[in-house]
């Protein structure tokens, strides 16, 4: 009998369930930043035996009736021509190439969100670029205060100073190309509107790893420390680190779920680990 050491399967079940029972938590709209890869993970699948490196987008395949898809790209990456190390494209052709891998998986983007945006030459060729294939573009400008003066980041000079995004579905996968692009910003800015116009929308994180319900030893986390050493990334930073506007939770319950145990290392220790509750939300 062959032993699966990653069942793509049941992660789609579980986090499928689990992102609608919190969708169900904020009157049926729940703003879920999508970290990481939608396509072509190829890094957690080395660290995942078995992990389909499309499963991501499988998943948003399924949720795609209940979902509306942004994506962010910051002004100051299409300005400098910052390239993906992965695959030797810029980050605006990375969003191109996104948009154009969504829609052969059958889903749509509902708009892209130009984030810190300045009137930048490549920004605003990007942004022309974009509204000629009939794509909704909305334009962010840096937000006042940020990221100390909580006073003026949550007032309509701050957040409320930001292009609302009108979205129709329960559900508002906001995702781009790499970190820094501002998805986060976005999201905060969408559920300040929704306050403003009486909605109590939530906010949640979707990240793949580290696994934040699993001790910081299991060898989970452990392969997934190695194969980011070459960025210096360690999985104990990035469980216990958070900057005071930029709160980041995981769905860790269904990715735990997914591989074999392993004896003691899977015991866990709430003591070492400050964040034990999976898709926590803010809003």
């Amino acid at each position: 009998m062959d032993n699966k050491a990653f069942d793509n399967e049941r992660y789609l079940r579980e986090q499928t369930e689990a992102i609608l029972e919190r969708v169900r938590r904020f009157d049926n709209k729940l703003y879920l930043e999508f970290g990481g890869k939608l396509l072509f993970d190829y890094h957690a699948a080395r660290v995942l035996p078995g992990y389909d490196p499309n499963v991501k987008m499988r998943l948003l395949q399924q949720l795609r009736d209940k979902a509306d898809i942004l994506l962010c790209i910051y002004a100051g990456d299409i300005e400098r021509k910052k390239i993906r190390a992965d695959f030797g494209i810029t980050y605006d052709s990375d969003a191109m190439k996104l948009i154009d891998d969504l829609r052969e998986w059958e889903i749509e983007v509902l708009g892209v969100v130009i984030t810190r945006y300045d009137n930048q030459p490549a920004a605003k060729l990007f942004k022309n670029k974009l509204e000629r294939r009939n794509v909704p573009v909305y334009t962010h400008r840096f937000t006042k205060g940020y990221p100390t003066d909580i006073d003026a980041i949550v007032s309509d000079e701050g957040y409320g100073a930001n292009e609302y995004v009108p979205t129709e579905k329960p559900l508002v996968i906001v995702t781009g190309p790499g970190p820094g692009s501002g998805k986060l910003a976005t999201c905060l800015s969408q559920l300040y509107h929704d306050y403003r116009h009486g909605a109590h929308s939530g906010y949640a994180k979707f990240e793949t790893f580290p696994i934040a319900n699993l001790p910081l030893k299991h060898p989970v986390n452990v392969a997934y420390e190695a194969a980011t050493a070459d960025i210096r990334i360690t999985t104990s930073s990035t469980l216990s680190t958070s900057r005071p506007t930029e709160k980041r939770w995981s769905i860790t319950t269904a990715m735990s779920r997914c591989f074999p145990s392993s004896g003691e290392s899977s015991k866990r220790s709430p003591a070492k680990r400050p964040h034990t509750v999976p898709l926590r939300t803010w809003g």
